[in-house]
């Protein structure tokens, strides 16, 4: 009854009040976040280590099996998921939904940082992630041309997109998805080696000990002081072809050319991203757990390459 003797004594008070009503629902509307799904973290803490050059089975045993049995011991466990292939391992680990899992994911990275020793020196050192639901690729970009090979195209895309897509106002980062990464591939001859007495161990120690750039220390004068730089040798095709890895018998110096063949190639060919029958490499936009799907996905729209020479589709 108030309200309605309110309006019939009051009618301008009354609009006023309706017309700020109204433009409050419009101005929280326009700010209305949307979402598939509700902002939850589910308790599963996931392990990934690298292992180049290892099989599925050499990663299973020595890596894998190593850490499941350090991790079996901690509180709130419900399921662990483990995968093993060439040059990868991958754990998942599934806590139960009363665990907080800031607590469950330091007590991974405890008992995670107690089997570095057991593991073997080539493999990188194993990366705890907690899992979160908005780490979802909400738009893809295919970059493809028509002059640049998978190898240039990522190295564009890493060099120039990345950091301009991160920059966009929500968006938390930038995937890149179906790239190829130089880097310096040797072929080793093992009918050269094994005339030269060479093993691939000795080829290995011959890299790590002289394709390296070491600080060099500092000139001091009354005056001036300087930094000394020593430049690495090692950058091109025929400067790895030049590298000594050995002496022979007779005094000859066994390079690197004799007993293998050296070229630039991708670190990993087995990676594959490809739409209507043409091979391309996908940025996939990840936005921040708080921003607006349609925002974000608008301002990427927007975004143009900034050389103006090549191209990309959006998909969703």
């Amino acid at each position: 009854m108030l309200l309605s003797d309110t309006a019939v004594k009051r009618p301008v008070f009354a609009v006023v009040i309706s017309l700020l009503l109204v433009a409050f629902g419009l101005v929280s509307f326009e700010r209305l976040a949307l979402r598939e799904y509700p902002d939850i973290d589910p308790p599963i803490v996931s392990i990934r280590t690298n292992y180049i050059g290892a099989s599925a089975a050499v990663v299973e045993s020595r890596v894998t099996q190593q850490i499941e049995d350090r991790i079996a011991g901690i509180e709130g466990i419900k399921t662990i998921t483990s995968s093993s292939v060439d040059g990868m391992s991958s754990i998942s680990i599934e806590f139960d939904l009363n665990r907080s899992i800031d607590a469950a994911a330091n007590d991974v990275r405890d008992r995670v940082s107690g089997v570095l020793g057991n593991l073997p020196e080539e493999a990188d050192p194993p990366e705890v992630q907690k899992s979160d639901s908005d780490e979802r690729v909400i738009m893809w970009l295919n970059l493809v041309s028509e002059s640049m090979d998978t190898l240039q195209l990522t190295d564009y895309a890493e060099r120039y997109l990345v950091d301009r897509f991160s920059t966009i106002d929500g968006v938390a980062r930038v995937r890149v998805s179906g790239g190829l990464e130089y880097s310096m591939r040797i072929w080793l001859d093992r009918k050269a080696m094994a005339a030269r007495g060479m093993t691939a161990t000795d080829i290995e120690n011959a890299l790590r000990s002289e394709n390296v750039e070491l600080p060099a220390g500092t000139v001091k004068s009354i005056d001036r002081d300087f930094i000394v730089k020593l430049d690495r040798n090692y950058r091109t095709e025929e400067d790895f072809q030049k590298l000594v890895i050995g002496r022979g018998a007779d005094g000859y110096l066994i390079r690197l050319k004799d007993v293998a063949r050296v070229e630039v190639g991708p670190a990993e060919w087995r990676r594959l991203f490809r739409g209507n029958g043409v091979n391309m490499v996908g940025l996939g936009i990840i936005k921040q757990s708080t921003a607006n799907t349609l925002a974000v996905t608008r301002e990427a729209k927007k975004l143009r390459d900034p050389a103006g020479r090549h191209g990309y589709q959006a998909e969703f």
